[in-house]
């Protein structure tokens, strides 16, 4: 009988020649492994990864969460509403521009804070990489974005 559980085996035909199917499986995993630790605050990985930047920057305006967490403003505004909704974040309009949304914690969402190291140990654990891993791993992926960044406006 087969197991239901996913496993770490090579994916069928050619998908396990292909660095993009890698990069996908392990993003995928990856998100999978923050879902239970950031359920137990009541958080999505992507909620998580707005506090994470706010907690960093303070107030900020749409656009730069949008630009920071390389995200359209189609997928990233509904998000923000089910944040404030959930009161961890406000919205507002900007009084110089009022095409300007600006985007600040609640005193929950900045609460949330304290478990930012503790998530961050928990998943080091969970991935099993050690410091000077995550660094060559970090230094690599990012090679990666940029490159493949630069090939899109290269097209422009």
């Amino acid at each position: 009988m087969a197991s239901s559980s996913p496993t770490l085996a090579p994916a069928a035909g050619e998908l396990d020649e292909l660095l993009c199917f890698d990069l996908y499986a392990a993003q995928r995993a990856v998100t999978a492994a923050y879902r239970p630790i950031l359920g137990e605050l009541g958080l999505t990985y992507p909620q998580y990864l707005v506090l994470v930047l706010l907690w960093a920057r303070g107030e900020c305006t749409v656009r730069e969460v949008a630009e920071g967490l390389r995200l359209d403003h189609g997928t990233l505004t509904p998000l923000l509403r089910r944040m404030e909704t959930a009161g961890l974040i406000t919205r507002r309009r900007g009084t110089s521009d009022e095409r300007t949304v600006l985007l600040a914690l609640t005193p929950t969402g900045d609460a949330l804070r304290e478990h930012r190291d503790d998530v961050q140990c928990r998943i080091a654990e969970v991935l099993g990489l050690r410091e000077r891993d995550v660094a060559t791993l970090q230094r690599l992926l990012r090679r990666v974005t940029v490159a493949a960044h630069a090939s899109l406006t290269d097209d422009d």
